[in-house]
């Protein structure tokens, strides 16, 4: 295994995330190397119930909110400043390649779920990314029995 200079973690913030953020910080002493961080959060739609639309803006920005407020926790605990702690919008897979590219990341480490419901059918988020992706992806699996 080559030298990594540059991890990227693609956090969820899901309850069995943790053995995630533990090999991204294990892998960051093993390598000396700099840790970043990205959380994406889909974009919300507008709902409409009956014949009136449901503006979701404001659950966005609590969602956002909540996000970011997890997303400086781990931060702190993994020893990631905020400079290289990135919340985006959009495509999970998109946004976390997007990320990768433009911070010269050479390591993405991500969780992989087992497949279930819509997984099934349009493929999981780590599956995209490790398709799509220039550099090297590890994908962690992760399951409610892990910790």
């Amino acid at each position: 295994m080559g030298q990594y200079n540059h991890i990227l973690l693609a956090a969820d913030f899901n309850n069995e995330s943790e053995i995630v953020e533990k090999r991204a910080a294990a892998l960051k002493g093993t390598f000396s190397a700099t840790l970043s961080i990205v959380h994406v959060l889909e974009p919300i739609s507008i709902a409409y119930g009956g014949e009136f639309p449901v503006d979701l803006g404001d659950l966005h920005k609590e969602l956002e909110k909540q996000a970011l407020s997890q997303l400086r926790e781990l931060g702190q605990k993994l020893g990631v400043p905020e400079d290289r702690q990135h919340l985006e919008v959009g495509i999970t897979e998109k946004e976390v390649l997007r990320v990768a590219k433009d911070n010269s990341v050479d390591l993405i480490v991500m969780g992989s779920h087992g497949r279930h419901g819509l997984a099934l059918l349009l493929g999981s988020t780590a599956n995209a990314v490790l398709h799509h992706a220039d550099i090297d992806v590890l994908a962690v699996r992760v399951s409610k029995n892990s910790k």
